[in-house]
């Protein structure tokens, strides 16, 4: 019998990429219900990444985003969900999504910030990579 919940521990398989099933439309279109995305574990993010993270003992998956005045908030693609605010919130980033799946189509994510590294500029930009092999 396990005693500590799924993704904790001090192994270094924590430390290696996991997947996860996305459950629902929150995400959509770029995420479509039931694909599968592969999580980079990482407590560290940039405005404009597709992360994994818990607030407030709830975990989401949502796009991070950080102003120029320094607030914080989690955005779904499908404009239907609201925002999640992050001030005065207890959160923290479990990881990074760089790689997706739909039905074999592998599409990845890489993460470039178009101000030379500053982890806090707002502009950084999400370039993805579609490998999919077409007639296979």
């Amino acid at each position: 019998m396990m005693s500590e919940p799924m993704l904790e521990g001090t192994g270094c398989s924590m430390h290696e990429p996991y997947a996860l099933q996305v459950l629902g439309p929150d995400m959509e279109p770029e995420f479509p219900d039931k694909c599968v995305v592969i999580v980079e574990p990482t407590e560290q993010c940039r405005s404009g990444m597709y992360v994994f993270v818990e607030v407030e003992g709830v975990r989401w998956f949502r796009q991070y985003r950080r102003d120029d005045q320094g607030r914080e908030w989690l955005l779904a693609l499908n404009e239907r969900f609201p925002e999640i605010e992050l001030t005065g919130l207890e959160w923290k980033v479990l990881g990074v999504i760089i790689q997706r799946n739909i039905r074999r189509r592998i599409k990845h994510y890489e993460y470039r910030d178009a101000e030379g590294g500053s982890s806090s500029a707002p502009a950084t930009q999400v370039n993805a990579v579609d490998i999919t092999h077409q007639g296979a």
